[in-house]
């Protein structure tokens, strides 16, 4: 068990601050008594709520020595206060520092003492103002109980466990409405599964088919391909006929053609031809390189002949700008000879000699002007020197005499605080003076202060307060009982009437609620009314309505799609079979199945034919009106490049190349024709099988329509699973619609029934109405209470003036203290002072000197400035000369730019003779290389026709080896073939494609129903039920457990509550028996009435305490009934009592002012008592009793135990700081007499 053995008490109200103040306690066992008049510190030896520095040591439950120190402190700063406090634990020696929070503090004194914090503030430790406790109002003592008996929290347990009971039982419900839908979902992803193994069956059986199908394709396709391969090598072979006899043909015209063109075939040797070209090209080459050379020197002359008019530009604008000038001068030649006054200069132009006599003239009077001048400027400049030196001066002048002013100013403070000095030395009897004074007025004030009554005052006042207040409610009682009579005369027969039906129809609310509870919680997670059900309903009908239409609009679709499913598979059926004819007639026509391409061939073929024919048939006018443009002309000339002919021959042979190409159009005119009907006729019968459009039935159209039916059987499928899932939401709404129509009518009674029962209840108010008093005798009753009103109203008057008046003769008497306490520490400051003006005395002395310095500085700074000014002078001497300068540079300039021009016109006219002679050069080799290109052009065609002819052999050798390759192939026989294997190939292929499609729409449907298998809803569907029922069973189980426990805590706590309150009681009674010497009250207890309330259908047990006296078998409550001694008396056995139930870890219990309100009887009582208690309790060794008191009666009738050697007495010594001091027993009685 736990005890207190010291405690130090540092700093605490009127304990001292210094070390030597300190004051240790040493508790004595089994009991320790602090004696002391009012005010002497005694409660602090035992309150914590302090502002310094205590320890305390003591035993915890262990039996170890524990130390507990409260350190305080409190900083002032600039504007406010910094505390700080520090808590430390002292364990076996070992220093552990907790941080600046009471709760911690509290949490370790707890754990140590043994005992709960309401039992240490309310039983143990207990203040003086609090010790009736007891018998303090209802629910006041109601918290200090169920705190004492920790009944918050096992209620708070309690109602965990309720509340977690209605969590799991909503839980449940939840869990049965999930399993519905989840049992819902397995069922349908058994299904799912179930459907997506017999469409993986279907789908193997046509893998299967397919695979036999492809192993009879593929060799019908190696053998299609190896008849393709030679009917490909024989169409290869006859196309490459056909273009060798077009290339051989086209060969011979061209090359009869390029004869006639020719005047005359050369007749040697293919090498010496090439020899003849061959010079002549060189020659030609030689020709042309010394005409590019030629353009280069030309573009050479002609960049010097821009550079040149660009550098004549400059110079000409140079020579416009000098013109300019040379104006300008001679209007200035005018001016200045006018205003020189010289005569002859008045008529330009003027002559050299004129210029130079005027030249003369103004230099001349330039120097004399020029010399007045630099006079003027010399002597302003030399006049801004001395202004400069005389504003200098000046300024120094002026430094000086502020300076002097400074040093005047110190000096005079100086003196001033000399003077202070010298009054300050007479202020020290002044203080004393002052002193005097304020101690004076200070206990003048004190006087004022005790004598006042003014708390006393306001206490009454707050009574008469109260007075009034309640004659103001009961006034307001009146006035409403007043109105309440003139308007309710009627009620008592309405409730009456009202009273009889109110318990009737609250029973058949109660059982429809039974009745359709669970269901309606069910639909709308609370129980409705009938206007919240009717909505519920009304909803509900517009979304069976609404599912109804969708389920509707569904089958129309899927009817829809249906139809058109039957519509594309009948149109895809006719396109194949439209495709398989189509087949045949290609081959029959083009050999081959891409008409596009051959139509667009033998387009390009009649497109270059009928350029042809146009080209031949403008060919004869263009020919003979050149001829005729030729021949009739004087000078002719080429009528496609305008060049003249050089001489006859070549005119005359130009004319017969024209009539030989003339003669021969006719005929190529003719074979051309010819042709172009042969491909038209061609193109005719490919155009007859252009809407046959193979390709785009196997390309576009049969694909389109395969896709589209894919498509339609998805749609199928998805309108078919929606339409199940509308049937049974469907199906759902409709059940949980009847449910609610079924419930609507009692819902419907039971509004009915609740809207009797709200009248019921309003009459049931009127029953606190009392008819039995009449109007006069409330009336008589107001006049009465507005007597009382106005009385009391004219004591509170009467009390506050009385207050306004002590207040203001206080505040006379504060004023005047104020003042003479301001008055004393202005001149204790002042007093202060005289150090710093000391210093400030010596601060004025050194800043004079320093004054003095710089005056002195100032007036050496006054020196001439005369290097100054002769570095100025000499600056613009520099200044002129360059200026002079420059305007010689300048006409030198002038001349420069003059010869340059007259350079640059000589170059610019020997550039434009180059120029000539170079075009000149030019015109004659070029005349030479047209020469050279008909001689050139007549080889160039010699060489092509030789080659030509070389082709034309190779061509039609190269055409007979095609022509015995292709008489070796059977090409009628291969192509029958070829057709046989292909229909064959188109069948199978047709099949296969029919069971891929099969193929493909069972493994859509697989996708769609593995994709709906891993939707969040179907997905582990069963593992989710299997889970949620294993939830739903455990937590039904877990409501099971929690009733248990509630039920189990909630008995123990009745059974703890009615054990400790019996022992409570027995311990009180036999404890008043032994203490109190009255006749008036036998015993005292403490009584817990249970009070069970129903809250939302859970009872919960609330105890209400109360202190009662008995006399015989008649019991009262003591609060309210019992004198002062009575009540302190009762306080102090309960909390013994107390104290000796729950204290089992901690035998400490502290007593303060006992004996307070005790008459002489029952103060020998309480102290014989507490004799006997000390002696029943010295067995146990930590035992310990702490009385506090100012009876030092009381210590003497406790002293004469045997039980009490020393007490402790707490007194204030002449510093008016407590102090404590062991004392014997035995001197109490000395001192009493």
């Amino acid at each position: 068990m736990s005890k207190i053995d010291k405690m130090s008490i540092l700093g605490v109200r009127s304990f001292g601050i210094e070390d030597k103040d300190k004051q240790i306690i040493s508790f004595f066992t089994p009991l320790t008594v602090l004696v002391g008049p009012n005010g002497a510190g005694k409660t602090d030896a035992h309150e914590t709520d302090v502002r310094a520095q205590i320890r305390l040591l003591f035993s915890d439950v262990n039996g170890e020595k524990v130390t507990i120190q409260r350190s305080m402190s409190c900083t002032q700063k600039a504007k406010n206060y910094s505390f700080k406090n520090t808590f430390n634990k002292l364990l076996d020696g070992e220093k552990v520092s907790l941080s600046s929070k009471c709760g911690e503090l509290d949490r370790e004194m707890i754990s140590a003492l043994g005992v709960s914090k309401p039992v240490l503030n309310h039983v143990i430790f207990c203040h003086q103002e609090d010790s009736n406790w007891p018998l303090s109002e209802g629910k006041a003592l109601k918290d200090k109980f169920d705190s004492i008996f920790a009944a918050t929290k096992y209620i708070k347990a309690l109602e965990t466990m309720r509340q977690l009971r209605l969590k799991q039982s909503q839980t449940v419900k939840e869990c049965q409405v999930e399993l519905r839908y989840l049992k819902q979902n397995k069922e349908k992803a058994q299904q799912l599964r179930e459907t997506v193994a017999t469409k993986e069956a279907q789908l193997m059986a046509s893998k299967d088919s397919v695979q036999q199908t492809e192993s009879h394709i593929e060799p019908l396709e190696n053998r299609l391909m190896e008849f393709d391969q030679k009917l490909g090598k024989v169409m290869k072979l006859d196309n490459d006929i056909k273009a060798l006899d077009s290339r051989k043909k086209q060969m011979e015209e061209d090359n009869k053609e390029l004869e006639e063109t020719m005047e005359q075939v050369f007749q040697g040797s293919d090498e010496e031809l090439q020899d003849i070209y061959q010079n002549h090209q060189r020659t030609v080459k030689e020709k042309e390189r010394r005409l590019t050379d030629c353009q280069k020197e030309l573009e050479r002359a002609g960049w010097e002949c821009q550079r040149l008019n660009r550098v004549k530009a400059d110079l000409l604008v140079e020579q416009a700008f000098l013109g300019f000038s040379l104006i300008l001068c001679i209007s200035q030649v005018r001016s200045l000879s006018s205003h020189l006054e010289m005569e002859g200069y008045d008529r330009p132009p003027f002559t050299s000699l004129q210029l130079e006599s005027f030249h003369r003239h103004v230099t001349q009077r330039l120097e004399q002007e020029k010399e007045t001048l630099s006079l003027q400027e010399k002597e302003q400049q030399k006049q801004q020197s001395i202004d400069e030196m005389r504003d200098k001066k000046t300024g120094l002048e002026r430094t000086v005499e502020l300076k002097r002013d400074m040093q005047g100013k110190k000096q005079q403070e100086l003196r001033n605080i000399r003077a202070d000095l010298q009054k300050l030395e007479g202020s020290s009897n002044r203080l004393q003076e002052l002193e005097n004074e304020l101690a004076k007025n200070e206990r003048e004030l004190e006087r004022a202060v005790q004598s006042s009554n003014v708390e006393e005052l306001k206490t009454e006042i707050e009574e008469l307060q109260r007075e009034k207040t309640e004659l103001d409610q009961a006034q307001r009682r009146l006035d409403q009982e007043m109105q309440i009579l003139n308007t309710h005369t009627t009620a008592r027969t309405q409730m009456d009437m009202l009273k009889k039906d109110k318990t009737e129809k609250e029973e058949q609310v109660r059982k429809t609620k039974a009745r359709h509870g669970e269901d309606l919680m069910l639909l709308l997670g609370h129980f409705p009314n009938k206007r919240e059900l009717e909505d519920w309903i009304y909803s509900k009908s517009k979304e069976i309505n609404s599912t109804r239409d969708k389920l509707a609009k569904l089958n129309k679709d899927l009817a829809s799609s249906e139809q058109n499913k039957s519509h594309i598979a009948a149109e895809l059926r006719k396109k194949e079979q439209q495709l398989s004819s189509d087949e045949e007639k290609f081959f029959s026509v083009c050999g081959s199945q891409d008409l596009e391409q051959d139509l667009g061939r033998l387009q390009e073929d009649l497109e270059k034919v009928s350029k042809q024919r146009a080209m031949l048939a403008g060919a004869t006018a263009v020919y003979t009106q050149f001829i005729s443009q030729l021949t009739e002309e004087r000078e002719p000339c080429c009528p496609v490049c305008q060049r003249t002919f050089p001489s006859e021959s070549d005119l005359q042979e130009v004319i017969s190349d024209m009539q030989s190409k003339l003669r021969l159009v006719p005929d190529k005119l003719k074979n051309t024709e010819q042709d172009l009907k042969r491909k038209e006729r061609k193109k005719d019968e490919m155009m007859a099988l252009k809407p046959v459009r193979y390709a785009d039935l196997t390309e576009k159209e049969l694909p389109e329509l395969r896709n589209r039916l894919q498509t339609v059987n998805r749609e199928i499928e998805r309108l078919k699973a929606e339409v199940e899932e509308q049937e049974t939401l469907l199906g759902t709404l409709m059940s949980e619609e009847e449910t609610a129509k079924a419930c609507l009518q009692d819902i419907s009674l039971m509004d009915r029934y609740l809207l009797d029962r709200k009248i019921a209840q309003q009459a049931a108010k009127l029953q606190g109405v009392d008819l039995t008093r009449n109007i006069q005798q409330v009336s008589q009753e107001k006049q009465e209470t507005q007597h009382k009103l106005d009385i009391t109203s004219s004591k509170m008057e009467l009390k506050r003036k009385l207050i306004q008046d002590q207040q203001d003769q206080i505040q006379i008497l504060k004023s005047a203290v104020n003042e003479t306490r301001a008055e004393k520490l202005q001149l204790s400051s002042d007093m202060q002072k005289q150090q710093q003006l000391e210093e400030q005395c010596i601060d004025f002395t050194a800043e004079i000197q320093a004054l003095t310095r710089d005056i002195r500085e100032a007036k050496e700074q006054l020196s001439p400035l005369s290097a100054a000014l002769e570095k100025l002078q000499q600056e613009k001497q520099e200044l002129m000369e360059h200026k002079r300068k420059k305007q010689e540079e300048g006409q030198e300039k002038v001349d420069q730019k003059e010869s340059e021009l007259q350079e640059t016109n000589t170059q610019l006219h020997e550039a434009e003779k180059q120029k000539e002679k170079i075009n000149k050069e030019m015109g004659n080799i070029r005349q030479d290389i047209d020469t050279q290109k008909v001689q050139e052009r007549w080889l160039q065609d010699n060489l092509t026709l030789r080659k030509r002819v070389e082709e034309l052999k190779e061509v039609v050798a190269k055409r007979e080896t095609l022509m015995k390759e292709m008489g070796n192939m059977q090409v009628l026989q291969l192509r029958q073939e070829r057709r046989d294997a292909e229909r064959k190939l188109e069948e199978l292929k047709k099949n296969r494609s029919i069971a891929l499609g099969r193929q493909k729409g069972f493994e859509e449907e697989i996708l769609h129903y593995r994709k709906e298998l891993r939707e969040d809803q179907y997905d582990k569907a069963e593992e989710r039920y299997k889970n949620k029922m294993i939830t739903m069973r455990t937590t039904e189980l877990v409501i099971k457990d929690l009733d248990l426990y509630y039920k189990a805590l909630d008995q123990t706590i009745m059974r703890f509550h009615s054990m400790k309150m019996d022992e409570i009681n027995k311990i009180i009674r036999d404890l008043w028996r032994n203490t109190y010497r009255g006749q008036d009250i036998e015993y005292v207890e403490i009584r817990s009435d249970v009070d069970e309330n129903s809250s939302a259908g859970v009872k919960r047990r609330v105890y209400n305490y109360r202190v009662v006296m008995v006399k015989g078998d008649t019991a009262l409550d003591m609060r309210g009934r019992c004198s002062a001694g009575q009540k302190v008396l009762a306080s102090l056995i309960i909390r013994l009592a107390l104290a000796e139930t729950f204290c089992l870890n901690c035998g400490i219990l502290a007593l303060d002012e006992p004996t307070t309100n005790l008459d002489r009887e029952n103060i020998e009582s309480l102290a014989h008592a507490l004799v006997e208690i000390i002696k029943s309790r010295s067995r146990q060794r930590n035992f310990q009793l702490l009385i506090i008191t100012h009876d030092e009666d009381f210590v003497e009738l406790l002293g004469r135990s045997s039980y009490i050697e020393n007490f402790y007495r707490i007194r204030k010594n002449q510093d008016q700081n407590s102090e404590i001091n062991k004392c014997s027993i035995s001197s109490l009685s000395s001192y009493l007499h």
